[in-house]
């Protein structure tokens, strides 16, 4: 599969190059047509019947070739096409192989997604009420985290690497709880609402606007709307 993907740019190359090639052609062909055919207005009343037909003939037989032309040039698109296609299929199968495997072994091992760690320790709302503010829950204690597998081996280590955008583009377990205004699981860095009674909880740093944990309270922009309307 990698070994047809390196080639890929040369073949489109050429594919490229002979459809550049075919499109000149056409337009040799065209300057051809347009010139027999100023030929033939000019010299049509002076021609016998015989070199009107002949001539007529040369103006089809070069319409002819355009198509020809046309032809070859929208089948070598769909053969490039085609030939893309296939290696985004064969990247699709191995992608879904790999994911396949990862799933296999994360569900081998001790690793905890930060959903379902959070519903394993099903926080009370007496809990939410009595903590110091879930805006300090971006520390190492509290905040949905990434947990390495025993041993810190690197696999676990390669495997929470990943950019959250590579996340949001893996298929999402339809058990896995979700959060955020982006309605999306856990990843990254996350904060949590100071409104004990914030439906939402946590958020990702991005959805927020966020870059680092702020001092303080923090509560998310439904809250703040909802604290205004209070007020």
């Amino acid at each position: 599969s990698l070994a047809g993907i390196e080639n890929l740019p040369c073949e489109l190359q050429r594919n490229f190059q002979l459809m550049r090639e075919l499109d000149q052609r056409t337009e040799d062909k065209k300057a051809e047509i347009d010139s027999l055919a100023a030929a033939y207005i000019e010299s049509v009343r002076n021609m016998l019947p015989e070199e009107r037909v002949e001539h007529l003939r040369k103006i089809q037989s070069a319409y002819s070739k355009c198509k020809e032309y046309s032809d070859d040039k929208v089948q070598l698109a769909m053969q490039t096409y085609e030939m893309v296609d296939k290696h985004i299929r064969r990247l699709d199968a191995d992608l879904a192989r790999f994911e396949a495997d990862l799933k296999d072994k994360l569900e081998g091992s001790d690793f905890e997604t930060p959903g379902s760690r959070s519903l394993k320790k099903g926080r009370s709302q007496k809990d939410k009420r009595s903590s110091r503010g879930r805006g300090r829950r971006t520390s190492e204690e509290d905040t949905p985290k990434k947990k390495k597998l025993k041993g810190g081996s690197e696999f676990a280590d390669t495997i929470l690497s990943v950019h959250p955008s590579d996340v949001l583009d893996m298929p999402v377990d339809p058990n896995e709880p979700t959060y955020c205004l982006c309605h999306q699981v856990s990843y990254g860095e996350m904060i949590g609402c100071d409104n004990p009674d914030c439906p939402i909880e946590w958020f990702h740093f991005a959805c927020v606007d966020l870059t680092t944990k702020p001092k303080g309270k923090w509560f998310c922009p439904r809250c703040v709307q909802e604290r205004k309307k209070k007020k």
